[in-house]
C-alpha cells in the first residue's frame, strides 16, 4: 500500500515540479442539501481548477463531465509549469456506466518524455497497455473485487470530484472505494469520511477526507460539485476558478 502515497496530489506535483525540474431531496429528495446524489449517479459538470503549492500557482485543469448515450465521458487536460521553464502536460478521457463503473480509460502525458496508455475494464479485471517514448509497449492486468474501480490518476484533479459522486452522502460515515492510478500501474484502496459543513471564503461546503495508509486530502464539495481540494501535509491547493 506504500505506493498509494501516490495517489497525493503533493507526490503527483512533487514528481512534476522537482523531479522534472531536477531532471523533469432539490436533484433528489434523499439526497443532502449541499452533497451530491446518492452513490452511483453522475452529473454533467464543466469548469476549471488552479492548481497551487506553497501558495504559489503551478498549473491549471479543464475538465467537463458529461452523458454521451449509455455511457458518461469524463475529460481533464492538465498543465504543470515547471520551475525555470518548460511544463508537463497530461490529457485523459475516462468512459464509465451511469453509476460510475469505468468502460475504458485513456490518458497520454508530454514533458521531459512522452507517454501514453489505455485501459479496458471487463467485470473486475482491467487490461493495460502503456507507451513511453523510447521504450516498447507494456501490458499489465489488474484484478479487483470490485467492478466499481476509481480511477484516480496523476495530476487529473476533477477525478476527485467523480469520486464524490460515488460517496454515499446518504449513509455519510467512511466508505472504502478500489482505485487505480493509471500513470503509476498502481491498484489499491482509499477510505472516504463525511467531515461535516465548513465554510471558506463564504462558501457553505461539505467536507470529506480521503485517506490512503500514509496521506490525508480535503476534499470541499458544494451542490454536488467539487470545489476545493487541500492536502495539508504537502501545501497543496486546488481550486475551482
Amino acid at each position: 500500500m506504500r505506493a498509494i502515497a501516490r495517489i497525493a496530489l503533493a507526490t503527483c506535483i512533487i514528481s512534476l515540479v522537482l523531479a522534472e525540474a531536477a531532471l523533469a431531496q432539490g436533484e433528489r429528495k434523499a439526497q443532502s442539501k449541499s452533497g451530491p446524489k446518492a452513490a452511483g449517479v453522475l452529473a454533467a459538470d464543466r469548469g476549471k481548477f488552479q492548481v497551487l503549492f506553497d501558495g504559489q500557482p503551478v498549473g491549471e485543469e479543464e475538465f467537463s463531465v458529461s452523458p454521451s448515450g449509455s455511457e458518461w465521458i469524463s475529460r481533464g487536460s492538465v498543465e504543470i509549469k515547471i520551475p525555470g521553464g518548460g511544463s508537463a502536460q497530461v490529457d485523459a478521457e475516462l468512459r464509465t456506466s451511469a453509476d460510475g463503473t469505468p468502460r475504458s480509460y485513456r490518458w497520454s502525458s508530454a514533458g521531459q518524455k512522452k507517454a501514453s496508455g489505455t485501459i479496458q475494464f471487463e467485470g473486475t479485471s482491467a487490461k493495460m497497455e502503456l507507451k513511453a517514448e523510447g521504450g516498447q509497449p507494456f501490458v499489465q492486468e489488474f484484478q479487483f473485487e470490485t467492478a466499481r474501480v476509481v480511477v484516480l490518476d496523476n495530476n487529473l484533479y476533477h477525478q476527485y470530484g467523480l469520486l464524490a459522486r460515488l460517496y454515499d452522502w446518504n449513509a455519510k460515515g467512511t466508505q472504502t472505494f478500489a482505485v487505480l492510478i493509471p500513470q503509476d500501474l498502481t491498484p489499491g484502496t482509499v477510505t472516504v469520511e463525511w467531515g461535516g459543513p465548513q465554510e471558506i471564503e463564504g462558501q457553505k461546503l461539505e467536507l470529506l477526507k480521503v485517506r490512503s495508509a500514509d496521506l490525508e486530502l480535503e476534499l470541499y464539495v458544494g451542490g454536488g460539485r467539487l470545489m476545493r481540494l487541500f492536502v495539508p501535509g504537502a501545501k497543496v491547493e486546488v481550486k475551482r476558478e
